[in-house]
C-alpha cells in the first residue's frame, strides 16, 4: 500500500498566507478551496477527510497537495486553459492589422459626362429627408435608361 500523501512542513509565511486566505474569504471559492486543503493536509489529515470538508474529489486534493509541494502557493491559482488553440501566428497577425487598418476606399464615383448604353447607374448626393430632423447626406443611386 502506497504511503499516504501529506503537504510538506509550511513555512511560517506559508502558513499566515494561508490562514489570511482562509479567514479573509474574499477571494474566489476555487482559491478559498485550495487554501483550506492544505493545513488540513499539514495538521495530519488523511485526503479522504480533507475531501469531505472541501467537498471535492479525493484526486483533486491529492493534485493540489503535489502541486504545492512542486511550486509553492502558486497552487492556489487557477490552472485553466482551456479552447481552441490558436491559428495566426504573431506574424500574420501584424499582417491582418496592417490590411485592416487602412480607411475602405472611396466607392461613390463621379457621375459620367452623359447617358450612355453602356455607363453603370449613376449616383448622386442628396442632403437627406425634408424634414426638420438633423439629416445626415446619403448617396442615391437609380439606373440610366438605355
Amino acid at each position: 500500500m502506497a504511503e499516504p500523501v501529506r503537504v510538506r512542513r509550511l513555512t511560517d509565511q506559508e502558513g499566515q498566507k494561508l490562514q489570511r486566505i482562509v479567514r479573509r474569504g474574499s477571494t474566489s471559492s476555487v482559491r478559498y478551496r485550495r487554501a483550506m486543503m492544505l493545513p488540513a493536509s499539514a495538521g495530519g489529515n488523511r485526503v479522504p477527510v480533507i475531501a469531505q470538508l472541501v467537498q471535492a474529489d479525493e484526486d483533486t486534493v491529492r493534485d493540489v497537495i503535489h502541486r504545492f509541494d512542486d511550486v509553492g502557493l502558486a497552487c492556489l491559482d487557477s490552472r485553466w486553459a482551456g479552447g481552441r488553440p490558436r491559428l495566426l501566428k504573431p506574424d500574420d497577425e501584424d499582417f491582418v492589422i496592417q490590411t485592416a487598418t487602412p480607411a475602405p476606399p472611396n466607392l461613390v464615383s463621379p457621375a459620367p459626362a452623359g447617358p450612355s448604353a453602356n455607363s453603370p447607374p449613376t449616383c448622386g448626393k442628396s442632403t437627406g429627408a425634408s424634414s426638420g430632423s438633423a439629416a445626415r447626406p446619403y448617396v442615391v443611386c437609380s439606373p440610366v435608361a438605355a
